[in-house]
């Protein structure tokens, strides 16, 4: 198994800010707790505060693929389905 990266943005609609990074703060305790996860940060974008970013590390892509299937992800994603403008997932591996 090899150790992948992600880097997923979500940008909240404006208005929605503040419900948004409550949302995303809500599944950062339960994503730490699931097997493969190596890092899972919350970022604020200082430039563009509407932009959140996160920074994880996963030690598998199997490990990835169980924590898209989650719980805590699926009601996340119907929780904030009408306050997301844009999101975006990048899965990267190190190359050096």
């Amino acid at each position: 198994m090899a150790e992948i990266a992600v880097v997923a943005i979500s940008v909240a609609k404006p208005g929605y800010e503040e419900q948004l990074r409550e949302a995303l703060e809500g599944i950062v305790g339960p994503t730490r707790k699931e097997q493969g996860a190596l890092q899972y940060d919350l970022h604020r974008d200082v430039q563009q505060p509407r932009r959140f970013v996160f920074v994880e590390r996963w030690e598998s892509q199997e490990a990835l693929a169980a924590h898209a299937r989650s719980a805590h992800i699926a009601a996340y994603k119907k929780a904030v389905a009408d306050w997301v403008e844009h999101s975006e997932i990048r899965v990267v591996s190190k190359i050096a």
